[in-house]
């Protein structure tokens, strides 16, 4: 049989990635083949790459994402190893690689389950111009921006206009994305077994607006009556100048009045190796203490 073929991509701003790295190294050129040790960056894959069977990625969830997208075309099972705080996304630890090693890089990679990506694009009110804004693995955020005034914004899902949403913002999560910002921000967790978008208001001036669960089908557009503009602040970043769309928490575009936020599922799922050891429900349990029962104070009890 052809011995697997794998990329391992390191997150060199990790000293625990890079340290890890050689015996993760190691271990693929044990049971399968190592083509090509690179670094976690932005910059385009070699195209000499071909063919793969999966592509290995050291980091934390951050990297994992980033990867993921930078992945995508190669259409091949993405395999994450934590080596940051939490890593509920990036499903393996060292301990598991070294224990799975034999299977995951000698006979197969394993389990995969598929994520669907949100693709977005902003329809531009002073030009009609539609603008790709880029693919979203956890969320698409539109956030207020200095001066931090109430946004009003209109929601439509397939082509039905909703409610306008006066707050602070909104958030689109996929269903893997919805134990990042959405949990954070109040909405629901889903399961990714559950092929559906999660709509979170932030900070609503409604106390009926609850978030809701659509499905992935559904088109949904936002459309920006009004934003921020960034006026009388000082900003304190490159990027901190008024209402922004945020997509996973690394590309940021600014959105005017009359900006419409169009978001569908994009064609090409990005596939994850699941750890056999450690599934969804358990990194819930453990990771983010999911129906943890509150600690008993030491000593007697109250009467």
């Amino acid at each position: 049989m052809t011995p697997h073929r794998f990329l391992l991509l390191v997150n060199q701003d990790k000293p625990e990635a890079t340290a890890a790295a050689t015996e993760v190294a190691a271990l693929i050129r044990a049971h399968g083949t190592l083509v090509a040790q690179l670094s976690a960056t932005d910059e385009a894959l070699p195209s000499d790459l071909d063919p793969l069977d999966a592509v290995v990625v050291m980091g934390g969830d951050g990297t994992l994402l980033a990867q993921s997208r930078r992945c995508l075309n190669l259409s091949v099972p993405i395999l994450g190893i934590n080596m940051g705080r939490v890593g509920f996304m990036a499903e393996f630890d060292l301990a598991s690689i070294r224990e799975q090693a034999p299977v995951l890089f000698g006979q197969h990679p394993g389990r995969t389950h598929d994520s669907h990506l949100l693709e977005v694009f902003i329809r531009r009110h002073a030009t009609g111009s539609i603008d790709p804004a880029g693919l979203a693995i956890n969320e698409a955020l539109i956030t207020a921006g200095p001066p931090y005034k109430m946004l009003s914004l209109v929601l439509t899902i397939n082509g039905r206009t909703g409610p306008i949403i006066n707050g602070d913002g909104l958030i689109v999560s996929t269903s893997l994305g919805s134990t990042a910002y959405n949990l954070s921000a109040g909405g629901p967790i889903v399961s990714p077994m559950v092929d559906a978008w999660a709509i979170t208001p932030i900070a609503p001036f409604s106390l009926s607006f609850r978030p809701i669960v659509v499905s992935s089908s559904c088109t949904i557009e936002i459309s920006c009556n009004r934003v921020n503009d960034g006026r009388g602040v000082t900003p304190t970043s490159p990027h901190d100048h008024g209402t922004t769309l945020v997509l996973d928490g690394q590309f940021q575009t600014r959105l005017y009045t009359g900006d419409r936020v169009i978001i569908s599922k994009h064609h090409r799922p990005v596939r994850f190796v699941s750890n056999p050891a450690a599934d969804y429900w358990y990194r819930l349990i453990t990771k983010l203490n999911w129906a943890a029962t509150p600690r008993a104070r030491n000593g007697p009890t109250d009467a």
